[in-house]
């Protein structure tokens, strides 16, 4: 499918972590607000604005470091994985991966018993299990949105929003973790390292209302990918606990679960009642990456199952072996939709700090509900 290519520039001062890896080699979600385009890298700590600067461009980059916003459980240069932004009602919700790791091979750098070893350890990375919401507001001198971790309400005279995120430990868990280790689903995977078909959290979509939905690149069960639902409410300042939830099998969250032909999810985003899914491979495998609509996924009264021909398949996004794989989606507009990669081919990299992204024209409008 054809697609129009814009140019995302970042600053040459910002555009690198502490171990040197570059912002737009691993960009892993997108979300516009205004003229702002948001972007994480999942091999930071910290969230990139970018600003639209003409048609097809985004630049004059400004960074946010997370540890600024929220109490990270773990050293503030450990990573946090970040895989997954929403926006609604004044705040920027951020995800971490919520997954443990697997030690690589790597043939390169030791011999066959230390690589057999290295693919022994199994390793929980506490920043990961990050789940947040941080005030969004507009500047109204610059008309760009900035974040904070307070800020008077914009439109409710008197009130405040507060940054604040889901209770974890600095063990490795939250209180999401907690209650999924008892499901006869899920449960088992927690275990898991993520590039084994593990618990890996990789989209999320905000709703007006509160809710959250939760996109899981692994585990995929039999060809069944999984969305949960979830309503994080204030607890206590700072902290954010899971709200009850009607209608689902467990009081506190939901479970759909939608056939992607074997795929998991790398990114959802909401449009009116409809629920847009970027799905790909799961673990780390190369393979189809898909764009599809849910309808009405939205508002689904109960946990939920929903087979191959319910779901719209928008469009294929091309990609290259083990390069070029889409996980980043965010609306421009009702009917475009444009992507980010992570592990972007080298054509993507025409100038240093900069990289091209595709946006697709969407078939029709939104569901009305």
């Amino acid at each position: 499918m054809a697609s129009k290519v814009y140019t995302l520039r970042f600053n040459p001062k910002l555009s690198r972590n502490a171990e040197g890896d570059d912002v737009r080699d691993g960009l892993s979600a997108a979300v516009l607000t205004g003229e702002n385009l948001w972007l994480c890298c999942d091999e930071s700590t910290t969230l990139e604005r970018l600003r639209r600067t003409g048609p097809r461009t985004f630049g004059k980059h400004c960074q946010y470091a997370l540890a600024d916003l929220v109490s990270l459980p773990d050293k503030v240069t450990e990573e946090i994985d970040l895989e997954g932004m929403g926006e609604a009602e004044n705040y920027l919700w951020v995800i971490g991966s919520h997954s443990i790791k697997r030690r690589n091979a790597k043939p390169e750098t030791a011999t066959i018993a230390k690589q057999i070893k290295r693919l022994a350890k199994v390793e929980t990375a506490p920043n990961r299990c990050l789940l947040a919401r941080i005030p969004l507001v507009i500047n109204a001198e610059s008309g760009d949105y900035e974040l904070h971790k307070t800020a008077p309400h914009p439109t409710a005279e008197g009130q405040k929003l507060r940054a604040a995120q889901l209770r974890s430990r600095k063990t490795g868990t939250n209180e999401l973790l907690d209650v999924l280790t008892r499901d006869e689903h899920i449960g088992p995977t927690l275990r898991v390292p993520a590039k084994d078909n593990g618990f890996d959290i990789e989209g999320l979509a905000a709703s007006p209302d509160g809710r959250l939905f939760l996109g899981l690149r692994g585990p995929v069960l039999h060809g069944w990918a999984i969305i949960l639902e979830i309503r994080p409410e204030d607890y206590a300042k700072g902290e954010l606990r899971l709200g009850q939830m009607e209608g689902g099998g467990h009081p506190l969250y939901k479970k759909h679960f939608l056939d992607l032909r074997g795929m998991g999810i790398r990114e959802i985003r909401q449009q009116g009642t409809d629920l847009f899914i970027l799905a790909g491979p799961t673990m780390d495998l190369d393979g189809t990456i898909a764009v599809y609509r849910w309808r009405n996924g939205l508002f689904q009264a109960h946990d939920s199952l929903t087979p191959a021909e319910q779901l719209e398949r928008l469009l294929d996004v091309p990609h290259l072996p083990h390069l070029d794989r889409a996980e980043g989606m965010a609306l421009l507009s009702e009917r475009e939709m444009l992507m980010v990669f992570d592990k972007p081919a080298p054509a993507r990299k025409p100038r240093p700090h900069t990289i091209l992204a595709n946006a697709y024209t969407l078939p029709d409008g939104p569901s009305k509900g």
